[in-house]
Formats: C-alpha cells, structure tokens, sequence
C-alpha cells in the first residue's frame, strides 16, 4: 500500500501518531514531498488542536494589567464587570442562589471564567490563593498556551519539525494550500502568535485582501495578544466576505472581553439572521444574560436551545440550576435525570440530584444520591459532598427537634 495513502488513512481516523509516523518515514526518503510535509504538519496541529471559540479563560494579568478603558459606574444590565447580585430580572437574591467573588451567579456548567473570582485590584489579585481550584491562573499564557508551545519539542526527539527562523513567509504566502497548513501549525501546535501574524499579514496581502479566511486568523492573532479593537476590524471585515458562524462568535467573544455584552448579544442576534435557530448562537446569548443575572432572558434562549437539540447538557443543566434556586426542586429533578438518562454520570450530578430529593422531601433517594456522589467524588468535590451531606443532617436534626 501507498505510505502516503496509509498516513492519510490514519489521518482521518484520528490516528494522528501514527500518520506522524509514516510520514516522518516520507520525508527522510524525500524531504521535498510537499504532500507528506502538509499531511505531518496537519497531523501535529490535530493533536494539540483547541477550539478558540470556547477557551476564554481569563488571567489576573489580563484583568489588572488592561489598558482598554471602560466606565467606572456602568448602567445596571450593561456591564459584566459590575453585576449587582439579585438585580437582574427573574433572579433571586444573593441568599437563595450562591454567587462568585465577582458577583456572577454561579452557572449550571462550568464554562471557562464562570467559577473564577475576578479581583479589582492587584493587591487581591496577589492575595488569591494559588492553591484554591477556583483561583485564576497569572496570565491566560501561563497554562495551556506554554503546554501547547513546548508540545512542539516531545513530538521529535532531534528538535521541532518546522525551524521557524529560517522559515521565507513571504513565499510561503504565495501559495495559499501550503499557508493554511504552515498557519495551524505554527498558531496552535508552536503557540508562535508574532510568526503567524506575520504570515497572515502577508498571506491576506497575497490574495488582495480577499479571503475572509485570513482576516478570522489576523482576527485571532490580534486576540490572542490583547489587540481587540484590531481583531474587531478583522472579523466585521471577514463577515463583509463571508457569513459564517464562528466569525460570529469571535467577533461577539471580543465585545464580550471589552465588556459590551448588549453589543455582543446584538452581534449574536444579527448571526441568527443569517442562520436561524443556530444553536451555538442561542447558547452564547443565554450566557450573557446569564452573566448579566437576567434569569428570565436566559432559561427563555436555553429553552430555545433545548427546541432545536434535546441533548444539549448546559442547556439542561441551567435551566435545572435556575428552577433549583427559584424554589422548584421538583421541576429541577425532572432535568437532572435527564441528564443521568443521557449518560452523564459523575459526583456533580448525584450531588445535585440529592438535594432536589431532599427539598422535594424524598429523604430515602436524597441519601442514596449522596451515596453514589461519595463513590464517585474526587479530592476536589469530596468535601462538597460531605458539606451537604452535613447541611442536610443538621436540617433533619432541627425539624425533629421541632417535633
């Protein structure tokens, strides 16, 4: 068999080490096969690959050290900065449902930036403790973006692949099949953000500013290194080419680090135009009325959502989350086993599940959830367990002490 056409094969099976392999073994018998240098560089940047979309975890540095300059006394429904807890429509007070150190409700799924405290100043920021499992990192580059540019080294032992230095962008450029791939390889698996803007600046120059597929990655480079109000121009002047979803969502995800949420939930609805009913579109609105503490908004677009994917788990669980704190336990139940009828199956679930029988006043299910969270806990939701195992004794202790 063809060792090019096996590679491919392994390549979209997702056998990504094994396409490396073979094609480690071309490229030493023919260094210039060009097919086999794309397919390798393809196959590198699928095993490190993360959606952009979803990862906006933001670092202390990002938040203290930010030059964009935003009101100090935002309007109330306007700002994801300055929430005030049980302002928003449909929400209840801070008393019924747990909030965040930035005053955010605490979501039904955890999300990047959804559990973290965000501290106003520098003086908390170096406060916060390092060992807490809800402390946010330095910087966002401090984690994952260093795992993923040191990936480059383990994958051969004699050094990266691709020696960047020596790299001719400019011709690179020119040759568009060959730039998209040489892109994806040095923006995900080198995490190199300076050479793969530079090589989509030039790339977008080769094709006469053209192609909105290069303008979504200057977008991205300009994101990645805090340039905002550039990545901003970058994506509206992609839609103006192309509409597709993710341009959407890029452009809404650089409002929401701006702190316009009405803007991005504008951009979010202006998608929906193009595409009806899109599901990642609904979900991004019913965050930022879920960050906004607008209840009533949010479980209106997770319902929507639920309407066009049955299956889809954070819409489950927020509405599930929502009907818990509004004093409906019975109603959050019902959505909680669905999600044990999907297949999810953790400490988390069972947790929950426990106290909604327990508030439901189904005392022998509510112990058996709790159980079966015990069996399946970890070290970091262990002692959130036993913390409501707790609560509920000293709850039954009370009433028969009433009695």
């Amino acid at each position: 068999m063809d060792p090019l056409f096996l590679a491919n094969s392994f390549y979209r099976r997702r056998k990504y080490e094994k396409a490396v392999e073979i094609c480690s073994q071309i490229l030493e018998k023919t260094p210039y096969d060009q097919a086999a240098w794309t397919l390798k560089t393809r196959a590198l940047t699928e095993q490190v690959y993360v959606d952009e979309v979803e990862v906006d975890e933001e670092g202390i540095a990002e938040m203290v050290m930010d030059d964009n300059a935003i009101a100090q006394i935002a309007r109330p429904g306007t700002s994801l900065k300055m929430v005030k807890p049980g302002t928003g429509q449909g929400a209840p007070s801070q008393a019924m449902r747990p909030m965040s150190q930035s005053g955010r409700p605490l979501s039904g799924f955890v999300r990047p930036g959804t559990q973290s405290g965000r501290p106003g100043t520098m003086d908390q920021a170096i406060r916060t403790p390092r060992t807490a499992h809800t402390a946010r990192p330095v910087t966002s580059a401090s984690g994952r973006y260093v795992r993923l540019g040191t990936a480059s080294m383990l994958s051969t032992p004699d050094g990266p692949f691709i020696n960047l230095a020596r790299l001719n962008f400019s011709k690179y450029a020119q040759r568009p099949n060959l730039a998209k791939a040489l892109f994806e390889y040095i923006f995900h698996h080198e995490n190199d953000v300076r050479h793969a803007l530079e090589l989509a600046a030039l790339a977008t120059e080769a094709c006469q500013y053209k192609d909105w597929w290069w303008k979504v990655q200057l977008g991205k480079c300009y994101y990645r290194l805090g340039l905002y109000r550039e990545a901003e121009k970058q994506f509206k002047s992609a839609l103006k080419h192309q509409d597709i979803i993710d341009t959407y969502l890029y452009l809404a995800k650089v409002y929401v680090r701006l702190d316009q949420p009405l803007t991005a939930v504008d951009v979010y609805k202006q998608g929906l135009d193009k595409f009806p009913n899109s599901v990642p579109l609904l979900t991004g609105i019913a965050r930022i009325y879920e960050g906004l503490n607008d209840m009533t908004n949010a479980t209106k677009f997770y319902k929507d959502i639920l309407t066009q994917d049955s299956m889809h788990v954070e819409a489950i669980a927020c509405i599930a989350t929502h009907h818990f704190y509004t004093d409906q336990p019975e109603v959050a139940l019902k959505f909680y086993r669905r999600l044990l009828q999907m297949g999810v199956y953790n400490a988390e679930l069972f947790n929950n599940l426990g106290l909604c029988c327990f508030y439901a006043q189904q005392y022998d299910m509510a112990l058996t959830c709790f159980d079966r969270a015990l069996s399946l806990s970890t070290e970091e939701t262990l002692s959130e367990v036993w913390y409501n195992i707790g609560h509920v004794a000293l709850v039954r202790l009370s009433n028969y002490c009433r009695s």
